[in-house]
């Protein structure tokens, strides 16, 4: 054995034992006649001690030692004099014997501690060197954690963890799928999954009634901080369940994750909102429910007294931001500028300012009379020091802006701890999203979701507008204003399968040679069936307080897609091309 006691677990009451230890050298530093080396591995730190009465030899072998040399030490443990309270090893340090150099090390790009001097590219290009570092080591932890409590979770609960395909049939309908050619079938390609969702189900026809996977995921779509060209799923589906059912079962999972992994109790039962309510007291089907200031309709108190801006619109709302009023011309001028911005697409912001001694002041207040402005600020329940902002516009498109806005006023206000946890489910979603570009339907979820019961008389209307009024047997989970998972209760039947492909233009043709296979398997008594995939990189991030998921993915890619640590995606040589069938009209790679 290379060490009897790992970095980090070695206590006051070790003092006097013989340990061996091996790791990394955070640093070394020589202080009058001894040196103190900081011995690095994933579970801690511990000082090591050479003092000045050591041996030459084991002076000289310290004093070579440079930062991420691996080495293996061995000495007797002793109580520290002077104690460093912040480190679970501050009470004691190692007298060392003996030092055995395992690796020497060149000098590292950047610095393996708590607070790097890297950036974010030189660390992606040494990741493995990254994922030293203490952050990325809890990080990590973290995930390990949460799948093993999700494992211990559903294990009790039933479920079987299968594992499905990732050379699967390409059926686009949703982002790009990622295809592989198929060597052994010229001219044909597989696809990596989007999700198991068609597998998941046909489990369920064959009788398996609890799944399971923690799988992995692809799709080929641009990147932002949550997105990741591949991910993880905690992918999960039950027969002879109903919604009730479904959300009961995660809600437990979810509970137990919180509890076990940071020792924090959740509402039970967890909140429900429909999506409807969230898009208009919140601009947004994933509203982050941990302070108020919700949109409120204006339109009726404003409209129609020669403000030309309002009197065009269709829709006016309005969010209450509190203690605003100390706003100043140029503060809110560069908050205008702000939501003009691309990312919000707003064309201006009216603001109306109730200033402490009870006045109204308003960047439209020649249009409107003290009185008018004081309804808008009743109607929005306004405190005195509050500003309340507007805009106008289509309705969730306005809606949807006040939303982002009301994001930013949260956080500007420091309403968003990352670490206090405000989790919903998200209800009663439209079934279908209609797109005026290309004159039809899309499913908002995915084509195998299930209309409500209640809506079925709808679902086979010819009428645009019965369609449009069908609610999914849909949830989502979100948690802080971010979606963590979501599902459906599944179509079962093929007839009703059939007439939601024919809703979404898909000809019987071509639904047959894209699903063919699992509406055949509906022919053989598939049981009714529900599930729901949560982001597991999501997850882990939210609950470790971050927002990017990179950190809590082991080797990610960069917002190019690409892994510039073993830099791919690459080029393959012609005789690879010529064994696939393959012709690249893209430009040759540099020499």
């Amino acid at each position: 054995m290379y060490r009897t006691h790992t970095c980090g677990e070695l206590r006051i009451e070790n003092v006097g034992q013989k340990v061996t230890l091996a790791g990394w050298v955070q640093k070394a530093r020589k202080l009058g006649g001894m040196t103190f080396v900081d011995l690095r591995d994933r579970y801690g730190i511990t000082q090591l001690v050479v003092e000045g009465s050591a041996a030459p030899e084991l002076q000289e072998v310290a004093s070579s030692l440079g930062r991420e040399f691996v080495i293996q030490v061995s000495g007797e443990v002793l109580e520290r004099e002077s104690k460093n309270a912040k480190m679970p090893t501050g009470d004691i340090e190692i007298r060392l014997e003996t030092i055995n150099i395992l690796n020497k090390s060149v000098t590292p790009p950047f610095t393996i501690e708590e607070n790097s001097d890297g950036g974010e590219d030189l660390r992606a290009k040494y990741r493995y060197l990254d994922l030293r570092r203490g952050p990325l080591q809890r990080a990590l932890k973290i995930r390990h954690d949460i799948a093993h409590e999700i494992r211990n979770y559903l294990n009790d609960q039933n479920f079987m963890e299968i594992e499905t395909p990732y050379l699967i049939k390409s059926t686009p309908e949703g982002a790009r799928d990622f295809v592989v050619p198929s060597r052994m079938n010229p001219g044909t390609f597989y696809a990596l999954p989007q999700s198991p969702q068609t597998f998941k189900q046909l489990l369920m026809v064959a009788g398996y009634d609890r799944y399971f996977q923690i799988v992995r995921c692809f799709r080929d779509e641009d990147l932002r901080a949550d997105r990741q060209p591949e991910f993880t799923q905690i992918d999960c589906e039950m027969s002879f369940v109903e919604q009730e059912d479904v959300l009961n079962t995660f809600e437990g999972m979810m509970r137990t994750l919180f509890k076990k992994i940071c020792n924090v109790d959740i509402p039970n039962p967890i909140p429900r909102m429909s999506w409807y309510d969230a898009m208009d007291f919140y601009g947004s089907d994933k509203p982050d429910i941990r302070f108020g200031m919700k949109i409120h309709e204006i339109t009726g108190l404003v409209k129609g007294y020669g403000f030309s801006v309002f009197d065009s619109c269709d829709y006016i709302g309005a969010i209450c931001v509190d203690g605003a009023a100390s706003y100043t011309r140029k503060e809110i001028d560069a908050l205008t500028e702000w939501v003009k911005r691309p990312q919000v697409g707003a064309k201006g912001l009216v603001y109306i300012k109730v200033n402490e001694d009870g006045s109204i002041k308003s960047s439209i207040d020649k249009f409107y009379s003290p009185e008018q402005l004081q309804a808008v600020a009743d109607a929005m329940e306004a405190k005195k020091g509050d500003m309340i902002l507007v805009m106008c516009g289509a309705k969730r498109k306005t809606q949807t802006m006040l939303g982002v806005l009301r994001l930013e006023m949260g956080n500007r206000l420091g309403y968003r701890d990352p670490f206090n946890f405000a989790p919903l489910w998200i209800v009663d979603f439209p079934l279908f999203e209609w797109d005026d570009e290309t004159n039809r339907f899309y499913a908002m979820h995915h084509p195998f979701t299930a209309p409500k019961p209640e809506h079925l008389d709808w679902y086979y209307s010819n009428e645009k507008e019965d369609l449009e009024r069908v609610c999914a047997n849909a949830y989502d989970f979100v948690l802080n204003g971010t979606e963590l998972g979501g599902g459906s209760i599944r179509i079962h039947e093929a007839a009703m399968q059939e007439r939601m492909f024919e809703i979404l233009g898909i000809s019987k043709e071509d639904a047959d040679y894209k699903f063919g296979f699992i509406i055949n398997a509906f022919k053989f008594g598939a049981p009714p069936h529900g599930g729901l995939a949560f982001g597991f990189d999501r997850v882990c991030a939210l609950f470790g307080g971050q927002e990017t998921i990179r950190d809590y993915i082991a080797f990610p890619k960069n917002n190019q897609g690409r892994d510039v640590m073993i830099d791919s995606p690459s080029y393959i040589d012609q005789t690879q091309m010529d064994e696939l069938f393959l012709q690249s009209t893209a430009p040759a790679p540099e020499e």
